[in-house]
């Protein structure tokens, strides 16, 4: 039987299935693709009648401070999208600093809520429904809400691990207008559309991190960002490789059919791909990992709970960052003071792999940026003045730009300035080296 039969006592217009929230309330919003956009359109449709309604999110592709002149919703995130950072930087979107993940619990300042807006698939012949590619943090935010609202995806796919909810828990259920989700999808598209000089950069340093930092049987973490991101094609050549990441990207489905990703020297969930959500990855590949028992979905704060990732002997964290100082600090999520990302699981996975007997903590990032014709360092003497430290200088085992590869692991503070300038753009490094000098007193 169709689904909107079984259940017709709990399907809803997206107005009807909001209708009921009320001024003050506190809403959670599913993340990243898991954002259910005919919901959320229909409740800031409402904004005039609303005052103080908190909503709650990460990576939200909805801007929920545009309405009622900011008086309708109170936005709190803990991860700045091209959506919002404006509205960050004039105070009309609070931004909320987390970095540590404690599986099953929310970060301190966030809920309990009264509604959880999400997208599932239908129910299946048990009434249990998947959170396709998007769990991210929907069974944390559904276990601390009182009312679940879900938008249903006819495509969403089904995976292992902690991958769904039953029908019961869910008090309503929206068969939204698939158009409004094709909109938001081509916007996401179009905000991860990289230059030529940006891919072909991406090329070296992975080609980099895939020849001499990654080795045979060790469990990688790729990052989310535009460099790390781009890894999976550049490690073809290794075996036994595990996988515990937070965004699973493109080309991993790859590793796994060819044999590269077996997973089955893992200390935490041998012979799996874990990972809480996937993100504009190919159509292809989502069938791939559709009832693949080999991937396995879970809460965001199971994944990237420290507790678990420092079990993992051979952990490997290569992320993104904005700008390395000197001496291996990060900045991997703000321009000075303003947030442009947010740590998200970096700190935890650099910390953990670090860590790990025979792990390493990997940052790569381009070496330099060009604003208005003129290029600019991202290897600098030190931090732009407000810019937070993701990563710790001690939790930095190598430094990758396509100059060459860092070694930071066991050099002194002359050490690791020294091979930080070694991997900044040559036309960046006599003023990197005049500030060093001015900074430190060293001739460097």
């Amino acid at each position: 039987m169709d689904w909107r039969k079984r259940y017709a006592d709990k399907l809803r217009t997206p107005e009807d299935a909001v209708a009921d929230v009320q001024s003050g309330q506190a809403v959670a919003v599913g993340m990243l693709d898991g954002m259910p956009p005919s919901i959320c359109l229909a409740l800031s449709n409402r904004a005039p009648e609303l005052q103080d309604v908190t909503v709650f999110h990460f990576v939200s592709a909805y801007g929920w401070f545009g309405f009622a002149d900011g008086r309708a919703f109170r936005q709190i995130t803990p991860f700045a999208t091209n959506v919002d950072r404006a509205a960050i930087r004039e105070g009309r979107v609070e931004y909320l600093p987390a970095a540590m993940w404690r599986s099953g619990q929310l970060p301190y300042g966030a809920g309990p809520f009264d509604y959880h807006l999400c997208i599932v698939s239908p129910p299946d012949a048990g009434g249990w429904c998947s959170f396709g590619g998007s769990v991210w943090m929907n069974p944390t935010f559904a276990d601390t809400s009182r009312i679940i609202v879900a938008e249903v995806n006819e495509q969403a796919i089904r995976t292992g691990g902690g991958n769904r909810i039953h029908i019961d828990r869910i008090a309503r259920l929206v068969d939204p207008d698939p158009k409004i989700r094709q909109r938001v999808r081509a916007a996401m598209a179009r905000a991860q559309e990289r230059s030529e000089e940006e891919i072909a950069v991406a090329e070296v340093i992975c080609t980099l991190v895939g020849m001499e930092l990654v080795r045979d049987g060790e469990t990688v973490q790729i990052g989310a960002g535009a460099i790390s991101a781009a890894l999976a094609p550049y490690l073809t050549h290794r075996r036994e490789l595990g996988i515990h990441t937070e965004l699973l990207p493109g080309g991993v489905t790859g590793l796994v059919e060819a044999g590269v990703a077996t997973g089955n020297r893992k200390t935490t969930h041998p012979g799996k791909v874990l990972a809480t959500g996937l993100a504009m990855i190919p159509d292809e590949e989502q069938a791939y990992i559709d009832g693949n028992p080999t991937f396995e979905l879970y809460d965001f704060t199971y994944t990237d709970d420290i507790a678990l990732l420092v079990r993992e002997e051979r952990l490997v964290a290569v992320n993104n960052a904005m700008e390395v100082d000197l001496t291996g600090q990060v900045n991997g999520e703000a321009t000075g003071p303003w947030p442009y990302t947010g740590p998200g699981g970096q700190t935890a996975f650099a910390l953990a792999a670090s860590h790990a007997d025979e792990g390493r903590s990997i940052i790569v990032l381009p070496s330099s940026y060009l604003r208005d014709g003129e290029r600019h360092s991202r290897i600098v003497a030190s931090l732009t003045e407000g810019a937070p430290v993701t990563v710790p200088r001690s939790a930095v085992d190598y430094v990758v730009t396509e100059q060459g590869i860092a070694t930071l692991r066991g050099k002194t503070l002359r050490g690791r300035i020294e091979e930080l300038l070694s991997v900044t753009h040559p036309d960046c490094k006599p003023d990197v080296r005049d500030q060093a000098k001015r900074l430190y007193g060293w001739d460097v």
